[in-house]
């Protein structure tokens, strides 16, 4: 490894070791090692000639990505590898290629700062080829006879000795080219002093040329040299001069033949979108020399094979460069170049270069700082660099540096002071953007995820344009198949919207504010007026306006309306932001965006947590009262649900009944939930005394069913449930739906098990993709009750739900649970089995609630009941007569 620099500069400790360690690029290394196997193929084969001009091209690979990526890391490392296996990483693999294959790597930096140009690129590809000891007469001709044009005065020796050139691949090129020029003169017998003028000489050579002299028979096989040569030497003739180049090259004897890899890097300094002169001259090149390998590296794709630039470049369109056609990003779909009649196109050769592995940037870490061979950046304080780093080596970069900073000033970097964002991302990322590509850049840093239509909005601007071009970015990534198909690079994005920005165009808090209330209102008119107003786009629009509104402290607007949509299909998708843990206290909760954010986030996760941690959020959000007066009846009315599967009644029953009080959209509900808590006291009566009055929006046939089936009733409770999820469904509410259809399934499953099995399949169909655990809970209850009296493992099923059930907190769903192995035990005479489940059912509802679940087991198992726990609508004879029906049917099942 090269020393690096800048480190060893950054400190006075001569024991620190300091290299430019380069991560593994072994991907990059196959890739584009089989795609010149592919061309030095391509190249052997008897049909190739370099002549063709009209031959599709793949003589090209690509690598693209952001800025800071590691691509010039890349191209030098890969120009080394492919001078010598001395230079190549251990990691990488041979060749595939034969050993004898001479290849010939040249790297060209097209940077501003190299200071290079067209001219430039053309004589470094010359110099890098002097080592074959023999003038390329053809090419050196019309090379020698442009610079006397261009140049005069200007002797070439100088320039090559200027520009480095001569040092790089020593002085030959000049002596060969003298030679070309000098054979030339004597093939046409031109006297000596003749001889040392370009001019005279390629006057002589048209002429013999076009005159078909035996002369010049070498060189007449070059059918365009003398178009070439009588051409006015300026820089677009030059240009063409490289299929000279590729000619001579053809012509070299077997055992001299050589393929130039021209590695072309930093390639976005070319030029832009509008201004191409210097693409189409480099395109040329790549174009007239077939028989040379070129690898690209820059910040963006190559566009060479999009038919709209026709006019713009000389060679364009997907026939013509078959392995740049535009695949789709990682995941997408396939690319256009699969609906291309004809033969299979040749894998694709645009490679967009990914992030580091978590294990990479460690590795690159360990091994940038060492003193005595040992890491100098603690693994702690790398792990945190890591972490941020989102693979990016740029980001790894600048972390040295940090790091040799704070030692300088005496500090002992610890994890905590890499908890950083650096400006200088920013001015890389920046750099090649448009004015409108920035703002636009900087507006879509406040989405998750966005589509160009989204972006332009909330960049303010009139026109997609910006947005177009923006997405071909390499830090722009793509989900083809997301709401929102674009998103923006993690590490860009957090820098972008956290760093200290000291660019020319960097913007005020107040520009940050203005950018997310478009955003905030772009999301809501999506929401609010789009065609396809499904969930997925609800939970879209809600996750990414909650936290705009959270974040930028903005009016709720179209998020209250979003909300109740949410509420009301009963899903429970995780859609809120993280709640930050200032927001876990009611001093945290400072605005309504805030509070909602808690609230949806809360009634998500309480799908995911124990009721107590549902309970306690839930409290301190109704404790703070900042959520306007509707909401605000959405967390009461979801905390006293909450505190009902505690077991708190008495705070359930207060929280419900100040919900039917304020008469808003959920006082329905809490009607039902009024019926529930009458239930669960074993009032039956009362509760049934309500159903008629629920109607839908107190879900009353499914509250109906609650009731009948603790009598015994499994018909009339079935088909109370049926009739709730054939309700739900023409609402079109998949979480009511679901549940109703969960309970037709437990039903069910007392008096028919075989027509059980069919409704539990539908159970299961009905609730993929919602998050309702406790439906998920009662299904599996329902299976249980299908297979009660049994050997197919009730038991040992019981003890893992019981297990899953305790983490959730329900009370009441361990109850139903123990009335289920009561079933199974009693099916089998298990009297020793059901005394035990009694006794847990009697410990589990000895604060009254569900006390009758103790008398229904002892209905199961003909037992005495010491004292009634509940009003039944029917006599208790009644009930008992239907569960001893019930066990007796089972047990006659189970038995023939």
């Amino acid at each position: 490894m090269a020393r690096d620099l800048r480190a060893l500069f950054s400190s006075n400790d001569q024991g620190l070791s300091t290299a430019e360690a380069f991560t593994n690029r072994q991907a990059q290394w196959e890739l584009l090692t089989a795609a010149l196997g592919e061309h030095l193929g391509h190249a052997a084969s008897p049909g190739f000639d370099v002549e063709d001009l009209e031959a599709p091209r793949d003589n090209v690979i690509v690598f693209h990505g952001i800025g800071g990526i590691g691509k010039t890391t890349l191209s030098r490392k890969l120009e080394a590898a492919l001078a010598g296996a001395e230079h190549r990483p251990a990691q990488w693999g041979e060749p595939a290629w034969p050993t004898s294959t001479r290849i010939r790597p040249v790297r060209i930096d097209l940077s501003r700062s190299a200071d290079g140009g067209f001219e430039h690129l053309v004589l470094t590809v010359r110099a890098a080829l002097a080592d074959l000891g023999r003038p390329l007469p053809a090419f050196d001709l019309a090379l020698r006879r442009y610079w006397e044009a261009r140049h005069p005065g200007e002797p070439l020796e100088d320039y090559l000795q200027r520009g480095g050139l001569a040092a790089r691949f020593g002085k030959s090129m000049s002596q060969q080219m003298q030679s070309a020029l000098s054979d030339t003169a004597q093939a046409l017998l031109l006297p000596g002093t003749v001889g040392s003028a370009v001019g005279q000489v390629t006057g002589s050579l048209i002429r013999a040329l076009r005159e078909r002299r035996q002369t010049v028979r070498a060189l007449a096989g070059c059918s365009r040299l003398a178009d070439l040569l009588e051409a006015e030497p300026d820089l677009d003739t030059l240009s063409f001069y490289p299929h000279l180049l590729a000619w001579e090259l053809a012509q070299l004897p077997a055992g001299k033949k050589v393929t130039p890899v021209i590695l072309l890097d930093t390639f976005e300094d070319v030029g832009d979108r509008t201004h191409r002169d210097l693409e189409r001259l480099i395109q040329r090149v790549v174009w007239l020399m077939p028989n040379a390998f070129f690898v690209i590296t820059g910040r963006s794709r190559l566009q060479w094979a999009e038919p709209a630039l026709q006019g713009q470049l000389d060679y364009t369109g997907p026939a013509a460069w078959p392995g740049l056609v535009a695949s789709s990003r990682p995941g997408g779909i396939p690319h256009a170049r699969s609906l291309l009649p004809g033969p299979a196109p040749a894998p694709g050769r645009q490679v967009l270069i990914g992030d580091f592995a978590p294990e990479d940037c460690d590795d690159y870490l360990a091994r940038r700082l060492e003193t005595d061979g040992t890491p100098l950046i603690p693994q702690p304080v790398r792990d945190v660099i890591t972490a941020r780093s989102h693979g990016l080596p740029l980001y790894l970069d600048l972390s040295v540096m940090r790091f040799l900073e704070l030692r300088r000033t005496g500090h002992t970097p610890e994890p905590a002071d890499f908890e950083h964002d650096f400006g200088a991302l920013i001015a890389r990322t920046l750099a090649d953007l448009t004015p409108d590509e920035r703002h636009l850049l900087r507006s879509v840093a406040l989405l998750d995820a966005f589509d160009t239509q989204l972006a332009t909005q909330a960049a303010g601007l009139a026109h997609q344009a910006a947005a177009r071009r923006l997405i071909e970015r390499p830090f722009i990534s793509e989900n083809p198949f997301g709401l929102w198909p674009y998103y923006l690079h993690g590490l860009i994005r957090s820098t972008l919207r956290g760093a200290d920005d000291h660019t020319d165009d960097s913007w005020t808090p107040a520009d940050w504010h203005a950018a997310a209330t478009r955003a905030l209102a772009a999301l809501g008119a999506q929401w609010t007026t789009g065609p396809d107003r499904d969930r997925l786009l609800l939970v879209g629009c809600l996750r990414q306006g909650l936290a705009l509104a959270r974040d930028f402290r903005l009016d709720l607007d179209w998020l209250t309306g979003a909300a109740w949509a949410y509420v009301s299909d009963s899903v429970w998708e995780p859609v809120a932001p993280p709640t930050p843990t200032s927001l876990r206290s009611s001093e945290g909760l400072e605005t309504p965006a805030d509070a909602l954010a808690e609230l949806l986030s809360a009634l998500s996760r309480r799908q995911h947590e124990h009721r107590a941690v549902t309970a306690d959020r839930l409290t301190v959000l109704t404790a703070a009262g900042i959520l306007p007066g509707d909401l605000q009846g959405v967390a009461v009315y979801y905390l006293a649900k909450a505190q009902r599967d505690l077991g708190r009644s008495a705070e359930s029953r207060r929280g419900m009944q100040y919900v039917v009080d304020g008469g808003g959209r959920l006082a329905s509900a809490a009607r039902r939930g009024l019926a529930h808590l009458a239930r669960l006291a074993g009032d039956f009566p009362a509760a049934h005394t309500v159903v008629p009055d629920l109607g839908w929006p107190g879900r009353h046939h499914r509250v109906d069913g609650d009731i009948w089936w603790p009598h015994g009733d499994m018909a009339r409770a079935a088909t109370a449930y049926k009739a709730a999820r054939t309700e739900a469904e023409q609402h079109g509410v998949a979480g009511e739906r679901a549940t109703s259809q969960a309970q037709r399934a437990f039903a069910l499953a007392f008096a028919d098990p075989a027509r059980a099995a069919d409704e539990i399949e539908l159970a299961h169909h009905l609730v993929t993709g919602l998050a309702l655990r406790q439906t998920g809970h009662t299904i599996d209850m329902a299976a249980l009750v299908r297979d009660a009296g049994t050997d197919r493992g009730v038991l040992d099923r019981a003890h893992v739900l019981r297990e899953e059930i305790r983490v959730s907190g329900v009370a009441i769903a361990t109850a139903i649970l123990e009335l289920v192995v009561c079933f199974h035990q009693a099916v089998l005479g298990d009297d020793q089995g059901i005394t035990g489940t009694i006794a847990r059912l009697r410990d589990l509802t000895d604060s009254g609630d569900y006390a009758y679940y103790t008398d229904i087991a002892a209905f199961m198992a003909d037992r005495t009941v010491p004292s009634a726990s509940a009003r039944w609508i029917d006599d208790e004879a009644t009930v008992r007569g239907r569960w001893r029906q019930l066990v007796a049917a089972r047990r006659a099942l189970v038995q023939r």
